[in-house]
């Protein structure tokens, strides 16, 4: 049976009091539904394996593109937690009162890398000299608005739109690399650690990739929910974070 979706501020701060304050909070195991997005999809499961090694909870994660899903998320998706690859989303959700106010965080921040296996990443895009090169939807993905920005201060974009592939996600857009039907494409950083064939975008050349978290409603009476929000500032999740290539604010 799908769990309410009442939101109770009170019973958070209680909860949140007793943790703070050493105390045993008397609940079994119950299990977070969590909405990840796709740029975080390997971190995110190193996090959940962790977590549930520490607890007695279970945690079933869920990826897509931000803006996917968020429009879920407003149509009343069954999502306890929403990891997003953005802070607009998490703070829209609270302002839309699908998440409860006060639980939003930045839990990470990532870096865009141009990837192109076997190729001078960089020197491939200055030369134009390829065919396709793939970015994630820039409308739903911000890893994908940010490899928009970074070729519009390039000077680039107009000349290569025509030869963009774009993925409904970070993840499908590094397929789409990795399979030979995009030379190059822009993907997360985390994503092509210990690879050859990328460059790290320069910071200058599109907007912070800063990615928030925030308990949605239907997570507000369920203790994992809320104590997995609370593991990723803790200095186990951080050192995950940052060992997959993204800074902890």
């Amino acid at each position: 049976m799908a769990r309410s979706t009442k939101t109770n501020v009170p019973s958070i701060v209680f909860l949140a009091f007793l943790t703070l304050s050493g105390g045993v909070v008397p609940v079994g195991a119950e299990t977070a539904h969590v909405a990840v997005a796709a740029n975080f999809t390997a971190v995110a499961e190193q996090l959940a394996s962790l977590f549930e090694a520490d607890t007695d909870h279970e945690v079933v994660l869920s990826y897509g593109a931000t803006g996917q899903l968020f429009a879920q998320i407003s149509q009343a998706a069954p999502f306890d937690v929403l990891l997003a690859a953005d802070t607009a989303r998490p703070e829209r959700a609270v302002a839309d009162r699908l998440a409860v106010e006060g639980s939003f965080l930045v839990y990470a921040e990532g870096r865009l890398a141009l990837y192109a296996p076997g190729l001078d990443a960089e020197a491939t895009l200055s030369s134009r000299n390829f065919s396709r090169i793939a970015i994630a939807d820039p409308d739903a993905a911000p890893y994908g608005r940010a490899a928009v920005e970074t070729l519009t201060a390039l000077g680039l974009y107009d000349a290569i739109a025509a030869r963009l592939v774009t993925g409904a996600n970070i993840t499908q857009t590094l397929q789409f690399v990795e399979s030979g039907n995009a030379e190059l494409g822009f993907v997360a950083a985390s994503q092509v650690q210990g690879k050859d064939g990328y460059w790290l975008v320069p910071e200058i050349y599109h907007s912070p990739i800063a990615q928030g978290a925030v308990l949605l409603n239907e997570g507000a009476d369920n203790p994992a929910a809320l104590a997995f929000l609370e593991f990723l500032g803790s200095n186990e999740a951080v050192a995950v974070i940052e060992m997959a290539g993204y800074s902890v604010p």
